[in-house]
């Protein structure tokens, strides 16, 4: 087989020039693309019209797992100190779910029991820093966004 012969089978309208047929594919391409956007095939697309997340960061090497954990909401799988960390950030949201007062202080004293538990632990890990919770002060906070939403 000749170079010819290769060249017509990749490029088979005949034109021996593969830049002139890279510019042809290239506009066919285009073509193709500003057809589908008349007929609206990219509106429904996640982040349309948004940046896409995380193209300025840094590299992390475990960025698809953090993801993954925070688009599942996987719990379990992380260490008992991470998993501390998560838990007091959601805290308040877990709390304001609750309808008793009862069940607020069964709540902020069951999280604080965790984290003295895990303080005992000697699994080895990252340490726990997740301080304990005032069930007082909790308690007197979730009266304070229940009037709040209520007033509301």
């Amino acid at each position: 087989m000749t170079d010819r012969d290769r060249a017509r089978r990749r490029n088979p309208h005949g034109d021996d020039d593969p830049e002139a047929f890279a510019v042809q594919k290239a506009s066919f391409v285009d073509q193709q693309i500003r057809a589908a956007m008349a007929r609206g095939a990219f509106d429904d697309l996640p982040l349309h019209g948004k940046p896409i997340p995380g193209l300025g960061d840094t590299h992390d090497p475990d960025w698809w797992v953090k993801r993954l954990i925070d688009r599942e909401d996987i719990s379990g799988a992380l260490p008992e100190a991470l998993q501390l960390r998560k838990d007091d950030r959601a805290l308040d949201v877990v709390l304001d779910r609750l309808g008793s007062e009862t069940a607020v202080r069964d709540a902020v004293e069951a999280f604080n029991s965790r984290i003295v538990e895990a303080r005992r632990q000697l699994r080895g890990g990252p340490p726990v820093i997740t301080p304990t919770r005032d069930v007082d002060t909790e308690t007197r906070r979730w009266r304070e966004r229940r009037r709040a939403r209520r007033s509301a």
